[in-house]
């Protein structure tokens, strides 16, 4: 049940990213004016769940691990209850960043927010060392949860080279573990986007245009739509559903386990 809460919330994360994402996208290419109260909220949002994709794939990982290296007291060590008390911590952690940028904006420019402009995280930043905090934040999480997968990855490995039974259930936790990985240098690729429209920026208006468009969808919408398909794909219960739906319920799909078949049509 854990493993699935996790994978459920990562759908609900990504999505959401992309849908603020294009939002704010459209806003920027369109140079239509938002309510900058409204725009710090959307850009709380966006970030927390950038902040999210790697903080939910080292809770995947370590939930891995407790299956394979404490499969007695894995009931105990993965409820529920701990899975959505996780992803609580989750989210305070992934909002910490601007909650400190949108307080600070508070305290310099109380009416900064009944404003109108251009929404952008740039706005929030009135103070050099917000975008020192930032860079450091981002950079102690993604060094947090590479540790995580190495960690889990080395454990795993080395319960299933000593492992005489359900040796077949540690190598599928190891490439698990290897795709979470994956995932992880995907996730990097938001943080290239300011880096590649800056290069881009040097080009024709209207080159510019097509380019930019190109750079967003390639790397922020791209990565969080292949990170759920593949994870999704190779995992027995979800893929006779994802082939249902891609499908479009034209063909009877029999789920892994059972007899049933879904026979209801998109």
């Amino acid at each position: 049940m854990p493993r699935y809460i996790l994978f459920a919330h990562m759908l609900f994360n990504d999505t959401l990213y992309q849908l603020i994402s294009m939002v704010l996208y459209i806003f920027n290419v369109l140079y239509l004016d938002m309510v900058l109260g409204v725009c710090s909220f959307l850009i709380l949002i966006s970030t927390s769940t950038v902040t999210n994709e790697p903080l939910n794939l080292a809770v995947m990982s370590l939930e891995r691990y407790f299956a394979v290296c404490f499969p007695l007291r894995y009931a105990q060590l993965s409820t529920p209850e701990r899975t959505f008390f996780t992803l609580a911590v989750m989210w305070a952690v992934g909002a910490a960043n601007v909650l400190i940028d949108i307080f600070t904006v508070i305290l310099v420019e109380p009416s900064f927010f009944l404003l109108s402009g251009m929404c952008s995280y740039e706005q929030l930043m009135r103070k050099r060392w917000q975008r020192d905090k930032g860079v450091a934040l981002n950079v102690l999480c993604f060094t947090v949860v590479g540790m995580v997968l190495l960690y889990t990855y080395v454990c795993i490995t080395l319960e299933a080279r000593s492992a005489t039974r359900d040796r077949a259930s540690a190598q599928k936790a190891m490439q698990t573990v290897l795709l979470h990985a994956v995932q992880l240098c995907l996730s990097l690729m938001t943080f290239l986007f300011n880096v590649f429209e800056m290069l881009l920026s040097s080009f024709p208006s209207d080159v510019f245009a097509q380019l930019r468009f190109v750079n967003y969808v390639v790397v922020l919408l791209l990565p969080r739509c292949l990170s759920p398909l593949i994870y999704g794909m190779r995992d027995q219960s979800f893929r006779p559903v994802f082939m249902y739906f891609f499908t479009c319920g034209t063909r009877s799909v029999k789920p892994a386990g059972t007899n049933s078949r879904l026979e209801k049509e998109c």
